[in-house]
């Protein structure tokens, strides 16, 4: 299957027009996580309706594109391709509810040569749907691994400007290790994504995991909430920026580890499964706003 790179170049997203309510904001915060200890008054202020707070994370599934990279027409081979990278700028503090609207384009796609895959990437701009202000950039990048050496017949391949958070080589300053519950990715999936492989047991053995997986996306928003409970003191509007790379799926029910690093308004974390001892987000970075 070859990639087309001047469709996905050009892909037509229409406007996505969402509104979200507070009953959204609670649960999108109870399926991270959030509220877990209910007598916690910092997380309840992301779970109950009294002075609410919506979690930075979700305007990672506000006015998504959805599954685009499913159509027959981009040429990518979706069954083989992979969430590589996560990143979101916040550029003022989510409303607990609103109406809002995703604008998405693709902004580069780089052959990785026959056998390595393709690197595609795309943001999303969500707006205010009244003031067109912008809320928060949302970029992401797949690894298509059934698609490199699409270029070798003379299409484009572009230079994708990447480089990884390095994580400071010594012992992490702060450990957050936050529980996952047994049906977060049932509850996840209500939030919009609601692929299969993180539901049915069937699907999921038969794209060879043992039960459903956790959505990447809630792993990320899991990290997020480490870095409010340890570097912003559960204060939402001081969360600016955080992006990470995925490395490995996680099981809901595992308990995942955030090794943190704290350089001034800088943090540079990864995440890992305690139960395998296994990396699951890498070269973690996020910036926090100081008080």
């Amino acid at each position: 299957m070859e990639l087309d790179y001047h469709k996905i170049l050009n892909w037509p997203f229409p406007e996505v027009r969402h509104t979200y309510t507070e009953k959204d904001a609670m649960l999108y915060a109870l399926s991270l996580g959030f509220g877990m200890d209910p007598l916690h008054p910092s997380q309840l202020r992301f779970v109950y309706e009294k002075d609410l707070h919506a979690v930075p994370t979700m305007a990672v599934v506000l006015a998504t594109p959805g599954l685009w990279i499913r159509h027959p027409a981009t040429g990518i081979d979706w069954v083989r391709t992979l969430h590589a990278e996560q990143s979101l700028t916040l550029h003022r503090p989510l409303p607990a509810a609103a109406s809002v609207v995703g604008r998405t384009r693709v902004t580069g796609i780089s052959d990785k040569g026959a056998g390595k895959g393709a690197l595609v990437t795309f943001e999303t701009l969500v707006s205010d749907q009244l003031s067109d202000e912008i809320l928060a950039t949302v970029r992401q990048s797949y690894f298509c691994r059934g698609n490199g050496g699409y270029s070798a017949q003379g299409q484009p391949s572009d230079q994708i400007a990447s480089v990884p958070a390095a994580i400071p080589p010594v012992p992490p300053d702060l450990i957050c290790d936050l529980p996952t519950r047994a049906d977060m990715a049932l509850l996840y999936r209500l939030s919009g994504d609601s692929n299969a492989l993180h539901a049915d047991p069937a699907v999921a053995q038969a794209a060879g995991f043992a039960r459903p997986i956790l959505h990447g996306l809630a792993t990320f928003g899991v990290a997020g909430h480490a870095i409010l409970r340890t570097c912003c003191n559960y204060e939402a509007a001081r969360l600016e920026v955080i992006n990470a790379r995925f490395s490995a799926p996680v099981f809901p029910g595992e308990t995942l580890r955030a090794e943190i690093w704290r350089r001034g308004v800088e943090v540079f974390f990864r995440v890992r499964v305690l139960e395998r001892n296994l990396v699951v987000l890498d070269n973690g970075y996020a910036r926090c706003r100081r008080t």
